[in-house]
């Protein structure tokens, strides 16, 4: 029975930290939008992020009380209440802005879409391929630097909460896991195509040890509030 009893008690002590932890005025990074990588002056590589999941948990942060920068890519979203904001382009001003910004917080929450490649010479001019003979081209392509692997292996990495999110179409919880893993995130947000541009999604969020919980059609405003209250799980 005293065995019992401690343990009981040692939960409640768990728990009454992760409240102490959620209720401090921590320092919060959140990435948001796409990124581009210009061809040329005029085209671009990118995607169909919006932006909307990023600076939802911004503006739950804030509104949770912590200090919130937000590094978002090109989006047409107005910024939240209270929250810096810096504006980036591509991946690589992403990642500048994330790691400068990242060794100063206390928790990320890496939503951006990034692009995974960009183009390996950008032309200084329009690219004219009217101009040019022949019905096809080659676009060779230089892989972009990894924001969410680079901020988890980061030096000033310890004793802070990294949140990373996993947009798949086929064996997304293998694939999230492995990502997690590797990115040393302490949780992945697992979502799907429909999500992109959608104000409502749904989404799995993957924790260590095989944990799990499922959102399912919640707005992005409510996901928001339930991934800030993971400031407390750190």
């Amino acid at each position: 029975m005293a065995r019992k009893t401690k343990t009981r008690a040692s939960r409640t002590r768990t728990r009454t930290t992760r409240r102490r932890r959620a209720s401090r005025h921590l320092r919060v990074v959140v990435t948001a939008g796409p990124t581009r990588e210009h061809l040329d002056p005029v085209r671009y590589l990118s995607n169909e992020s919006s932006g909307r999941m990023g600076f939802e948990i911004a503006a739950a942060a804030k509104r949770a009380g912590h200090r919130v920068t937000l590094v978002a890519g090109p989006v047409a979203l107005p910024t939240p209440a209270g929250v810096e904001r810096i504006d980036v382009v591509s991946a690589r001003e992403m990642l500048a802005a994330t790691l400068s910004a990242f060794r100063r917080a206390d928790a990320l929450f890496m939503a951006a879409a990034v692009a995974d490649w960009r183009p390996s010479r950008q032309l200084s001019g329009k690219w004219r391929a009217k101009d040019r003979a022949g019905a096809e081209t080659r676009l060779t392509l230089t892989r972009n630097p990894d924001i969410l692997a680079a901020c988890g292996r980061d030096g000033a990495r310890t004793g802070k909460l990294v949140v990373g999110f996993a947009l798949e179409t086929a064996s997304g919880i293998t694939r999230a896991r492995r990502k997690m893993k590797r990115k040393n995130a302490d949780f992945i947000v697992l979502n799907d195509e429909r999500a992109l541009n959608a104000p409502r999604a749904s989404v799995l969020i993957l924790g260590g040890g095989g944990t799990f919980r499922l959102l399912e059609n919640r707005t992005k405003a409510q996901i928001a509030r339930e991934l800030v209250g993971l400031l407390g799980r750190r």
